[in-house]
């Protein structure tokens, strides 16, 4: 059965009983170690799409002075929701590691939003951008091996692959080659437009992390392939956010949003094995449908229109926070070469001349991706401890 069968029934908790203390919100930390690393997973996508969610609401403020109000009310709630599940990554999490642990969260949850999209087309572009992600943890696993003598294994738990994908090199478009065809809003089935809304928000936050943290590094090269993956991340963004459709009005676009949300705290809620943590996801569960509450009565009272409108239809089941490695060898084997030209998917042969010219330009004269990970395979344990005599396959 899906989550949002009857949500128009479940108000969820009252915004005005939606509270907080700083206690609350700077709770203890999960473990590096000895949590799941699916529970690290759920948490830095529920971080981004709270994140999405303040940018969203924020950016409609600048539009409907009606709408000011109870898009700041529900923005407090939402920027405390953000700290509470931000504030559980702990501190012995190295920049590097929190990166390896982004790009794990992008290969394993696009794998599985891929893998229950019914738009053919849609899930082309999941799959064409987690071959993309899954490069990128490859190299990021290659600077964390080299700069700190750490297997990010430690961080991904053997979930997913440490191999490379198609080259961070060869992700380079020009933008006309990033743009996608948008789903019609009149016709997508629901759980496509909870999908690109919920994708959008993991790219988005991945982006702006690598904007933070890539300046702090010392090392040149670190440095460089931040510079170069956080422009592919934004491309990314590019490419996920066209996937909707943008006749949508902004009140639509919240709705889906608050639904995508609803989705999203019940997905982590089902399969979470920290009782502490599933705790806090069934709560914001609560708080979610509260504003979505809120969103559909706004909806009702401003573009006298029925919410069931936008959120009619089934979600077939939960996102599956498990490892996708099959999946992605099968993708990996089978789509690596694809290239795009405009929003059309094609052979490496037919990529934009756009493209090829903008990457000629941009990897003259290095490729950062291509430095940091020069002769670099992943093995148990580091670089050191082979070169040692020690860990080995």
């Amino acid at each position: 059965m899906s989550v949002l069968t009857g949500i128009f029934d479940n108000k969820g908790c009252p915004l005005d009983k939606q509270t907080f203390s700083w206690q609350q919100i700077a709770s203890h930390p999960i473990s590096k170690l000895d949590d799941d690393a699916f529970t690290r997973v759920r948490v830095i996508l529920m971080a981004g799409i709270e994140q999405d969610a303040l940018r969203l609401k924020h950016f409609g403020s600048r539009f409907h002075k009606e709408l000011q109000l109870p898009l700041a009310q529900i923005r407090r709630v939402e920027q405390h929701q953000m700290t509470a599940i931000n504030w559980l990554l702990s501190a012995d999490h190295s920049p590097l590691e929190t990166t390896i642990a982004f790009e794990q969260v992008a290969i394993e949850v696009t794998a599985a939003v891929a893998q229950t999209e019914p738009d053919p087309y849609q899930a082309q572009t999941y799959r064409f951008g987690l071959l993309e992600d899954f490069d990128h943890l490859y190299r990021y696993s290659a600077m964390l091996d080299r700069l700190e003598g750490k297997d990010s294994n430690n961080i991904l738990q053997g979930y997913t692959d440490i191999v490379p994908g198609r080259p961070t090199s060869e992700h380079h478009r020009a933008p006309a080659d990033d743009l996608r065809e948008n789903y019609q809003k009149a016709d997508a089935a629901l759980v496509t437009k909870l999908h690109a809304a919920m994708i959008t928000a993991a790219e988005f936050q991945t982006h702006d992390y690598y904007m933070i943290i890539g300046p702090t590094f010392s090392d040149p090269v670190a440095r460089q392939l931040y510079a170069e993956i956080a422009s592919v991340e934004e491309q990314h963004v590019t490419q996920y956010g066209s996937l909707m459709d943008p006749s949508e009005s902004f009140i639509e676009k919240w709705l889906i949003h608050e639904a995508m949300e609803v989705y999203a705290y019940a997905s982590c809620a089902e399969q979470e094995d920290n009782p502490r943590i599933k705790a806090l996801w069934e709560q914001f569960l609560d708080y979610e449908l509260g504003h979505l509450d809120v969103a559909c009565q706004l909806f009702k009272k401003l573009e006298r229109r029925d919410p069931a409108e936008i959120l009619a239809g089934t979600v077939p089941q939960m996102v599956e926070f498990k490892s996708q490695r099959d999946f992605v060898r099968k993708v990996l084997s089978e789509e690596k070469d694809l290239r795009t030209s405009g929003s059309e998917y094609v052979a490496k042969e037919q990529e934009s001349e756009a493209s090829l010219q903008y990457r000629k330009q941009m990897n003259d004269p290095v490729v950062p991706s291509n430095i940091a990970s020069a002769g670099y395979q992943w093995q148990p344990g580091t670089e050191q401890a082979k070169s040692t005599g020690g860990n080995s396959r």
